[in-house]
């Protein structure tokens, strides 16, 4: 069995970019991109300009995949929700905005499109 790079150090103790890749499941160069998209992202820079990431870095970077990845934000809007979020400022949830509460029940995000879904339906059918 294989252990993921970087999985023998101390938990507080910087990674570098390839550990980093292997642990997040995403690769070098959206890492690097994503440092140009989020100014909040900035990982030490030791000669040669090697990357070696903080467990901070490490949080927001699983915070930014989980954004853009799974909530379905852009690069440009998860940017902005970091920024109000870092000022202490409410931001609006996806939930709000389309005005479904059931997102905040904990329903599943399938569930509550196949409402969306049968309601456009209905809608089409009738239209």
């Amino acid at each position: 069995m294989h252990e993921a790079p970087g999985s023998h150090k101390q938990p507080g103790a910087l990674r570098t970019i390839g550990e980093v890749s292997a642990l997040l499941g995403l690769r070098q160069h959206v890492l690097r991109y994503w440092e140009t998209q989020f100014p909040m992202l900035q990982p030490v820079k030791r000669s040669g300009s090697r990357r070696y990431y903080r467990p901070e870095d490490i949080a927001l970077l699983r915070r930014i995949d989980d954004l853009v990845h799974r909530e379905g934000y852009t690069l440009r809007g998860a940017s902005q929700l970091l920024e109000q979020e870092a000022s202490g400022g409410g931001a609006p949830r996806a939930s709000n905005l389309l005005g479904y509460s059931d997102l905040n029940s904990g329903e599943s995000m399938r569930k509550t499109l196949s409402k969306i879904r049968e309601k456009l339906r209905l809608a089409l059918e009738a239209g």
